[in-house]
């Protein structure tokens, strides 16, 4: 009986210590990507005033969102007028966006495997309910201190080589950062 406990206390020892192991990791992944990420920022996209500011949050939209539902319809539109089953409801997928001279992402195309320029960058997306997802929907800041994020504009964020995306702050048109917390 001894032996079983004995036993048993190691297993758990050893559980806990993959565990920690594990989450350890995942949070020096994110620090890493954090900390070298290329910066991109996306534009933000209008959303109800009503859900823009909600209690300790701000609900994000973003304008590329619009333009990947937008020719996923006409990709659609298009296979559905040929008689293709090119178009898959797939929902996981990435776009192409060229970074102009403030880094800011504007839509090239969806992601056809071809070369990269120089300027375009791979951004992963998730379709969620109809809706794409880039990393996080909401921005979370202290109570009190909505307003010093209405003027947000766009969402900076740094991408990896795989093409995610970790939202940092926001930025207003002047892309001046929001908020009084720096990272």
């Amino acid at each position: 009986m001894r032996a079983n406990t004995k036993r048993n206390r190691w297993v758990v020892i050893a559980a806990a210590f993959l565990v920690l192991a594990v989450v350890n990791w995942a949070i020096w992944q994110k620090e890493h990507h954090l900390a070298d990420g290329e910066i991109v920022y996306l534009e933000l996209a209008p959303v109800d005033p009503r859900s823009l500011i909600q209690g300790d949050y701000m609900a994000l939209s973003f304008a590329l969102a619009d333009r990947i539902r937008m020719q996923r319809a006409i990709d659609r539109h298009a296979a559905e007028a040929t008689g293709s089953n090119a178009i898959q409801a797939v929902a996981n997928g990435s776009v192409v966006v060229r970074l102009d001279e403030f880094s800011i992402a504007h839509f090239q195309r969806l992601d056809d495997g071809r070369s990269l320029d120089d300027d375009e960058r791979r951004l992963r997306y998730r379709l969620r309910n109809g809706n794409v997802r880039f990393a996080t929907d909401a921005f979370f800041f202290q109570e009190g201190h909505a307003e010093r994020f209405e003027p947000a504009r766009y969402g900076q964020f740094r991408v990896n080589d795989h093409g995610e995306l970790l939202l940092v702050a926001l930025y207003d048109e002047s892309l001046n950062r929001l908020g009084d917390m720096e990272r």
